[in-house]
C-alpha cells in the first residue's frame, strides 16, 4: 500500500509541475503540411507595428450554416495566431442577428457602411432553407476602423471551393487591414490626363480604393507645350504614373516627359486600347459599327520596351455575357448572351499579381505581341484556348449572335493581354534627336517595372443613375469579376508593397465532407461510430471478468 501511494505521489508531482512550466512556457508547432497555421514573415512584420491595442470585432457567431462554421473556425485559428505574436490584438466574434426584433434594422445599419450580406441555401435531407450571413470583420486601432471580407467568391466554384478560396484569403485580407492602419507614409500616384483618358467617374471606386494605400493626384500633360520642365518636375514627385484609356494622339513632347519619367525610376501601368470600339455604338437601328484601328502615337514607344500593340480584336469563346431586349413594350425581356468579344480571363496563378484571384472582364480587347530584347517580360493575363484574332477594320454586329461559332476555327488562343517589363528601362529617345530640352534628363536607366494592358475598359467602373458602382460588378449580369483586386495587386507590386500579395500565393488545402455521402451512408456510420465503441467495452468487461476468475478463483 505504501508502494502504491508513493507512485501516485509521484505522478501527481510530475503532473504539478508539468503545468507549472506550462503555465510559464508555450510553445506551438505546426505539423500541418501547408504549414496553414504559420504566419508569413510579412503577416508578422505588420503587426509588430502595433504599439496600441487592437480590437477584431468578427460578425460570425451563432447558428451558422456548415461552410462559415469551417470559416468562423479558420479565422478565431489565425486571430489567436495573430494575437500570440502580438498580445495587443483581440478579438470578439458576434451575431449581429442575435435579437431577430433589431434583425431589420441592423441588416439595414451594416449595409449602410458597405457590409453587404451572403445570402446563403441550404439543403439538408431534403429540405431547402436560405439564411443571411455577415462574413465580415472589424478592425479598429486608435481612431481608425478598416472593413475586412472573409468571404471570397469566384465564379463557377463549388462549396468546397468557395470555403478553401476564402481561407487562402484570410491572412492575406487581415494583413493588409492592419497594413492600412500602420503605414507610415504613403505613396504617390498620378493620374495622367490631357488624352482623352477615362473621366473620373468612371475611376471612382479603384481610386476609392486604393486611396488606402497611396495619395492621388492628377497630372495634365496638355501643359507640356507651354512648359515641360514645369511638368516633368511635378510629375517627378509621383511614384507611379497611370494612364488608363487615352483616346487621343500623344505628342512626341508628352512621350519624352514621360519617357523621362520612366527612365528615372517613375513606375507606370497603361492601360491602353489599341481599336476604337465600343459596346454602346451598336445600340443603332442596324446594331452593327465599325470597329477602327486606333492612332495613339505610341507604337515606337512601346516597341522600345519590347512589346507591340497589335490593332486586332480577340474573339474568345470563354466570354463574359451582355444582356439584350427581345420584344416590345411590357412584353420586352431581358436575355443575358454570350459576347465572344468580352473575354473572361482566368489567370495562370503563376505571379503575385494574379495569384487567386476572381476572373477578369475585358471589353474589346486587343493583343500583345513580346519582342525580344534586354528587359525581362512576364505575360499577367492571356486570352483561352479558344480565342483568335480577328484583323481591323472589321464591323461588329450583334448578327453574330443568332449563330453558334465555328470551334474549328479557334485553334490558336492564348494571346497575352497583359505585360510586365522589368529591367534597367532606358530611354526610348535614345541615339535619336530629342523633341525637347530637359534639366536632368538621361538615356540610361535604373531599376525599373511597368505594366501594360490591351484593354483600358478594365479599370473602369459602372455607373448606376450616374453613381459608380464597385469596380468588377456588372449590373446588367449580377456577375463580380475579379477586376478590382488585379489592379490593387498591381499598383501593390508596382510600388514594391509586394510582401502582402506574396501572401496569396499560399496554398490551403482543407478537406470537405461529401454532403451525398453524407445523406446515403448516414445510418451506417452512427451505427459504427455508436456500435463499435460499446461492443470495445463489452469486449474489455468481458476479458476482464475472465481475468479476475482465472486469477482470484484459485
Amino acid at each position: 500500500m505504501k508502494k502504491i501511494l508513493v507512485h501516485i505521489g509521484i505522478g501527481l508531482g510530475i503532473f504539478i509541475l508539468l503545468n507549472l512550466v506550462s503555465s510559464f512556457l508555450f510553445v506551438r508547432i505546426d505539423l500541418t503540411e501547408d504549414k496553414r497555421f504559420t504566419l508569413a514573415r510579412a503577416s508578422e512584420e505588420v503587426i509588430a507595428k502595433f504599439d496600441s491595442p487592437v480590437i477584431v470585432d468578427v460578425l460570425l457567431e451563432g447558428d451558422l450554416p456548415s461552410e462559415f462554421q469551417r470559416l468562423k473556425l479558420e479565422t478565431e485559428q489565425l486571430l489567436e495566431n495573430f494575437s500570440d505574436k502580438n498580445n495587443k490584438i483581440k478579438y470578439a466574434f458576434e451575431d449581429p442577428l442575435a435579437d431577430p426584433a433589431l434583425a431589420e434594422a441592423t441588416i439595414e445599419q451594416l449595409q449602410r457602411i458597405g457590409l453587404t450580406p451572403a445570402s446563403v441555401t441550404t439543403e439538408s435531407e431534403g429540405k431547402v432553407s436560405q439564411e443571411l450571413v455577415f462574413p465580415w470583420a472589424m478592425v479598429t486601432y486608435r481612431d481608425r476602423t478598416v472593413k475586412v471580407p472573409l468571404l471570397k467568391n469566384k465564379l463557377g466554384t463549388s462549396v468546397e471551393d468557395r470555403v478553401n478560396n476564402s481561407v487562402q484569403n484570410l491572412e492575406y485580407a487581415f494583413a493588409d487591414a492592419f497594413s492600412k492602419l500602420v503605414i507610415p507614409e504613403k505613396k504617390r500616384i498620378a493620374v495622367i490626363k490631357g488624352n482623352g483618358e477615362l473621366e473620373d467617374r468612371y475611376l471612382a471606386d479603384i481610386l476609392t480604393s486604393i486611396r488606402e494605400y497611396y495619395n492621388i493626384g492628377a497630372i495634365t500633360l496638355d501643359s507640356v507645350e507651354g512648359n515641360p520642365q514645369g511638368v516633368f518636375d511635378q510629375l517627378k514627385t509621383y511614384d507611379l504614373a497611370l494612364i488608363a484609356k487615352p483616346t487621343e494622339a500623344f505628342s512626341e513632347e508628352e512621350k519624352y516627359v514621360l519617357d523621362q519619367y520612366i527612365v528615372n525610376g517613375g513606375r507606370s501601368l497603361w492601360l491602353v486600347d489599341p481599336v476604337a470600339m465600343e459596346l454602346d455604338s451598336l445600340f443603332n437601328e442596324e446594331g452593327k459599327a465599325m470597329a477602327l484601328p486606333r492612332d495613339l502615337n505610341l507604337n515606337d514607344f512601346f516597341f522600345k520596351y519590347g512589346v507591340r500593340l497589335n490593332s486586332d480584336l480577340v474573339d474568345d469563346l470563354y466570354c463574359t455575357q451582355i444582356v439584350l431586349a427581345s420584344g416590345e413594350g411590357n412584353a420586352s425581356e431581358y436575355n443575358p448572351l454570350p459576347w465572344v468579344y468580352h473575354p473572361m480571363v482566368f489567370t495562370a496563378n503563376d505571379h503575385p499579381v494574379n495569384a487567386n484571384i476572381e476572373a477578369l472582364r475585358l471589353q474589346f480587347t486587343s493583343t500583345i505581341d513580346t519582342l525580344e530584347n534586354e528587359y525581362q517580360k512576364s505575360i499577367l493575363a492571356k486570352s483561352s484556348p479558344l480565342s483568335r484574332r480577328l484583323t481591323t477594320p472589321r464591323q461588329i454586329s450583334f448578327d453574330l449572335l443568332n449563330s453558334p461559332p465555328d470551334r474549328e476555327k479557334y485553334t490558336e488562343g492564348n494571346y497575352p493581354l497583359s505585360v510586365l517589363i522589368e529591367g534597367k528601362l532606358n530611354s526610348a529617345y535614345a541615339n535619336r534627336i530629342k523633341p525637347l530640352k530637359l534639366e536632368g534628363e538621361t538615356e540610361k536607366g535604373i531599376e525599373n517595372k511597368m505594366i501594360v494592358v490591351s484593354d483600358g475598359d478594365l479599370i473602369a467602373n459602372q455607373l448606376r443613375n450616374g453613381r459608380p458602382l464597385e469596380l468588377g460588378y456588372d449590373k446588367w449580369t449580377n456577375n463580380y469579376y475579379g477586376n478590382k483586386e488585379f489592379l490593387i495587386n498591381v499598383f501593390n507590386f508596382l510600388l514594391d508593397d509586394t510582401g502582402l500579395i506574396n501572401i496569396r500565393n499560399r496554398s490551403v488545402l482543407i478537406p470537405m465532407l461529401d454532403g451525398e455521402k453524407i445523406v446515403t451512408d448516414k445510418s451506417r456510420w452512427q451505427l459504427i461510430n455508436i456500435g463499435i465503441p460499446l461492443l470495445y467495452v463489452l469486449l474489455v468487461s468481458l476479458l476482464f471478468s475472465i481475468w479476475r476468475k482465472r486469477q482470484f478463483g484459485r
